[in-house]
């Protein structure tokens, strides 16, 4: 699916146009979802994080973009919410108070846990490159109501990010001038208060400071689940002259709560809110701290350099009980203190070549990470009893060069490519005396290139075509770069080849279709201990689809749908040849329904449905999947002022959020309960 940002002016005439049927069509058209069929000419004033030349409908692959008004609409409490609009993704909570939940995406079931998706904040990688999963990524740090643009990129199609981009991206852009006051304050079951604000304050001519604040806190829905967040955001912009504009910006969250940990199967059945009485004092603290800056020089009217420089700074803990065979429970505890140092530039451009603007960008960057990570198993009661398994200090470090260059030569031919290189040094030293055998020492140089290439086409009024091809990579997984073995290895390498269209029948009808096949080869497996090879591939194909339909003037419904199909087509073990990857649902869909049955108010309809997938890799244990159905009312008197209330899960119905199989036992997330919440929103 394909979306790209509102045109000026359309925001402050949001609620005037909900007032007629066929604006509001074109309002949710070009909100996300949706499928887009304008042309969008990049500008440089409108370039503030790391340049792209391909965004929205001036880019040949599927994108799924969220603007701010919808976001601040949707009453979220964390960005994660936006994916159920996002075709074919789904979000497997693992209900553990502070800890990231998983993503799936494009075939993939290891995103935000694991690393299948990339992750950046104003162009500041969230990925965590060794804490508990390689490419680890907390979107607690963001506030929903500062949130600008939210874009979701399918497959390794951008070449502005690298590792951790295999399924995609998702790139979260927040506000940076303007002036404005915005609060979000709500209640909920469970004892769970959210209070939002955003400020957007003109300190003098040309000078914003933009702020943003968050604190979150709920009980929970279970025994010992009580959690709560805070996080406070900041930006302060000046214009020097004509040509050179500097912005300072910094971010600090911290995050305490306890976790009732899985239930078993049987459990599960008798009672989904309940805690095994073998589960400990489980739970997570976090603190994160991050700081940028950066200066944008117009070297000429159409060309502009951007630079930045960063650094991230955080510690996380977290304690999880799980069983170790069919009748014993441990608990382990991971810390992991982690600091980032990062800076780039790049040149961003629109070149005419003959009656064609050119749109480009070009540029290098740079980062260090380094992760002191202590793991301890067998605790009693967060107490230490036993020596460490691992304390070591993991460093990667990185150099990338990047570019993307978009020519719409005619209508029926606007091609466009990409080209990214990484390369990857660094090693890991034992800070401690250690009981574990991971393997410990230097990362052997590992370097790679990313091609990118796409083609769309405007076949006829109202519809468009496009196609599009892309690689992406991944390094070894965890401690496993850091072997002697490794040495020998190659990236793992996911090639994707996408056709899509998008059309507009209609008045007040758009529909989007995409159908993907992603492939990957060069996977890594171990032969023996320290001893690994490139052997195993894998194939993923779907199909995802988007539709807006304006019924009629006062009801409007929206659909997005995936279809996933992953399959393991090489491995070590040759009984895995032909199994599903396991945690990607076969489809997954929203539904939902808007009513304006008069002036000033509004209902939604929300059905969400998530399909069976496998839990374990050799498919022997599987999950049904589940549907739920939300419903909301808004009472929106003015521009400025809103009143609303909400019923997520209305049924009643007990599903797990998450399926897995750990120690032989297999284990269940319980969803959310019916839980109720009424909030306002206000804007002065």
């Amino acid at each position: 699916m394909k979306c790209h940002p509102f045109p000026p002016g359309t925001r402050r005439t949001l609620g005037a146009m909900r007032r007629h049927p066929l604006c509001a069509a074109i309002v949710l058209a070009l909100a996300a979802p949706c499928a887009v069929a304008q042309e969008a000419t990049p500008t440089l004033q409108a370039i503030e994080i790391k340049g792209q030349a391909l965004q929205g409908a001036a880019s040949a692959y599927s994108s799924t973009g969220f603007e701010r008004d919808e976001i601040a609409e949707k009453h979220l409490s964390q960005p994660t919410e936006l994916l159920r609009y996002v075709p074919g993704m789904n979000v497997q909570n693992y209900q553990l108070s502070g800890v990231a939940d998983t993503i799936v995406m494009r075939g993939f079931g290891g995103g935000g846990h694991g690393g299948d998706v990339g992750v950046v904040l104003d162009g500041i990688p969230l990925n965590e490159a060794m804490s508990h999963a390689d490419g680890y990524v907390d979107f607690n740090v963001i506030v929903p109501l500062e949130i600008d643009r939210f874009t979701v990129y399918k497959g390794p199609v951008s070449a502005l990010y690298g590792n951790f981009n295999r399924a995609g991206l998702m790139a979260v852009e927040t506000r940076k001038r303007g002036e404005y006051r915005q609060v979000d304050a709500s209640l909920a079951s469970h004892g769970t208060a959210d209070l939002q604000g955003a400020w957007g304050l003109k300190l003098a001519e040309d000078e914003y400071l933009n702020l943003a604040a968050q604190h979150y806190r709920t009980e929970g829905f279970r025994t010992q689940s009580d959690f709560s967040r805070s996080t406070l955001a900041g930006r302060w912009t000046k214009r020097l002259s004509a040509d050179l504009d500097i912005a300072l910006s910094g971010r600090w969250h911290e995050a305490d709560g306890d976790s009732p940990g899985y239930v078993t199967g049987a459990q599960f059945a008798q009672d989904p809110y309940g805690k095994d009485p073998r589960a400990m004092n489980d739970g997570a603290s976090k603190h994160f701290a991050t700081l940028r800056a950066d200066v944008n020089y117009a070297l000429a009217p159409d060309v502009k350099l951007l630079t930045f420089a960063y650094t991230t700074q955080q510690d996380f803990t977290r304690w999880f009980s799980r069983p170790v065979n069919a009748s014993t429970w441990r608990q382990r505890e991971e810390t992991y203190d982690r600091k980032v140092y990062g800076a780039g530039t790049s040149l961003n451009g629109r070149t005419p070549m003959g009656n064609t603007p050119l749109n480009w960008v070009a540029g290098i960057e740079t980062f260090r990470e380094s992760t002191q990570y202590q793991y301890y198993d067998g605790l009693n009661q967060r107490v230490r009893v036993a020596p460490a398994i691992n304390d070591r200090t993991s460093r990667l470090n990185s150099v990338s060069a990047f570019g993307e260059v978009e020519a719409p030569l005619h209508a029926l031919f606007k091609p466009s490519a990409g080209l990214r290189w990484d390369r990857f040094t660094g090693d890991c030293t034992r800070d401690g005396v250690e009981s574990g055998t991971d393997p410990c020492g230097p990362l052997a140089k590992m370097s790679h290139a990313s091609p990118k290439l796409g083609v769309r086409s405007d076949v006829a009024p109202g519809v468009q075509l496009r196609t599009s091809w892309a690689e992406g990579f991944a390094l070894p997984s965890t401690f496993a770069k850091y072997a002697l073995g490794a040495a020998v290895l190659d990236p793992n390498v996911f090639r994707q080849t996408e056709v899509g269209a998008q059309f507009k029948p209609v008045q007040g009808l758009m529909l989007d279709v995409a159908a993907y096949r992603l492939t990957s080869s060069d996977e890594i497996r171990t032969v023996a201990p320290g001893v690994y090879e490139n052997y195993g591939s894998t194939r993923r194909t779907g199909v995802e689809i988007s539709a807006l339909w304006a019924v009629h003037r006062d009801v409007d419904l929206a659909l997005t749908y995936g279809s996933a199909r992953s399959r393991v087509t090489e491995n070590g073990n040759a009984a895995l040849v032909g199994k599903q990857v396991a945690g990607v649902p076969r489809y997954t869909g929203t539904l939902s329904a808007t009513w304006r049955p008069v002036a000033h108010w509004s209902t939604t309809a929300t059905w969400r449905w998530v399909g069976a997938y496998a839990v374990n890799a050799d498919n022997s244990v599987a999950y049904g999947g589940y549907a739920t159905v939300d419903w909301g009312v808004v009472y929106r008197p003015t521009e400025r002022y809103e009143v609303y209330a909400t019923v997520s899960n209305l049924t009643d119905k007990a599903y797990a959020t998450s399926a897995s199989v750990i120690g032989g036992t297999q284990v269940f997330a319980p969803g959310t309960p019916r839980t109720f919440k009424i909030g306002t929103q206000l804007s002065f």
